[in-house]
């Protein structure tokens, strides 16, 4: 039997290498599922189709890096993202409708779009914004600067019609060169963690803590046995620098520390209580908060992380030592088990059978309508879980 390929779409990509990587938006290679696509086939300006092995993709930046078979390719030189400026003349380059490659010409709009929605949750918007015409295709082209230089990666309009309102979003360099980097290192994308939750502050808020202005971080949780918390910074701590840079507000800060690779040394300075400190902290890893041993932390349910309860665990949920069981730490947005399960949540029992490790949890789980005894808000319940 011949399997069949259903195509999926097209888009645009930037090759950035001479040996064949090309960098384009990770929804350019994602089917309608979310699911990465199972083949990719790049097609050159002089009509040359290669297949393409998608090296990596990271959802949180909406950029895939893909490498072809070639050792003679042209490739752009990369700018620095960090230096274009309001006004600054730029390009979009790219396939939009599927007409050929076309060259549009506008302004750099703006700078450090986020609070979009664009990514979805948890994610990490930055976006540059342009007038250059972008459209349907356009995405993961490349917007490039008057000297010819990648600054950006077009990713998102913004239109209600679906069509160019001169409105778009391209995803700075320097974020599409780091998320390059760490997936030709790794193969996946490492991003620090502080281990805090923050609010922006506003006129009101600043003067409540005695400053000036609003810019900065407000810390309202420490997390217990994370990096923040094992440094001293302390719940009511305004964070107003990092390594020297100010901090303007929440998502910044956010996308700084995302942006480090776990076990990174970082100077944060604070304000607390009208002083002025300073916090070296080493970063934890996002995907691994609490140093779990990546056989001891696994996906068992689709979307759905969980772990042995330990010291550590009891104390981040404060869970009774009484409770016994595996955890929930984290539950994915498109999970088809989000309804039901929270992190935090303990599973105690399977089917009537005590469950305290992952390989319990799998052995104890059956296809159809499974009973789960859970620990939950202070409390036990039962929940019933149905698995096709």
């Amino acid at each position: 039997v011949e399997e069949r390929l259903d195509p999926t779409g097209m888009g645009s990509g930037v090759i950035i290498a001479t040996n064949g990587y090309i960098l384009t938006n990770n929804h350019v290679i994602t089917d309608q599922r979310g699911q990465e696509v199972d083949e990719v086939l790049v097609q050159l300006s002089d009509g040359t189709e290669l297949e393409a092995r998608i090296v990596g993709r990271d959802p949180k930046t909406d950029i895939a890096l893909l490498k072809v078979e070639s050792d003679s390719l042209p490739a752009i030189p990369i700018a620095d993202s960090d230096q274009i400026r309001v006004g600054d003349i730029v390009f979009a380059i790219g396939n939009p409708m599927q007409i050929g490659q076309t060259v549009t010409q506008g302004i750099v709009s703006a700078t450090g779009r986020s609070h979009l929605g664009i990514l979805g949750e948890n994610a990490y918007e930055n976006f540059i914004q342009t007038d250059a015409s972008i459209n349907s295709g356009n995405s993961g082209g490349a917007l490039i600067d008057a000297h010819g230089r990648l600054i950006g990666i077009n990713s998102a309009i913004v239109s209600p019609t679906g069509g160019n309102i001169g409105i778009g979003f391209a995803v700075p360099s320097n974020i599409a060169r780091g998320v390059m980097e760490n997936l030709i290192e790794d193969g996946r994308v490492q991003r620090g963690l502080l281990g805090v939750t923050l609010r922006d502050l506003n006129t009101d808020m600043a003067e409540a803590f005695g400053l000036d202005s609003p810019e900065g971080a407000l810390v309202e949780t420490v997390q217990d046995g994370l990096p923040a918390a094992e440094s001293g910074i302390q719940r009511g701590d305004v964070i107003v620098s990092l390594d020297g840079e100010p901090v303007t507000n929440v998502a910044q800060l956010r996308l700084a520390i995302a942006q480090q690779k776990p076990d990174t040394s970082v100077t944060i300075t604070i304000i607390r209580e009208n002083k002025t400190k300073e916090f070296e902290v080493v970063l934890g890893d996002l995907d691994n908060p609490y140093g779990k041993d990546q056989s001891e932390s696994t996906s068992i349910l689709e979307g759905v992380i969980v772990a042995p309860l330990d010291r550590d665990l009891r104390q981040k949920y404060r869970i009774d030592q009484r409770v016994t069981g595996v955890i929930i730490l984290q539950v994915a947005r498109n999970s088809p088990y989000a309804d039901g399960f929270r992190p935090g949540m303990v599973i105690v029992e399977i089917n009537d059978r005590a469950v305290d490790s992952n390989e319990a949890v799998r052995e104890a789980l059956r296809r159809g309508l499974n009973k789960l005894w859970i620990f939950d808000n202070g409390s036990f319940s039962y929940l019933a879980l149905r698995l096709s």
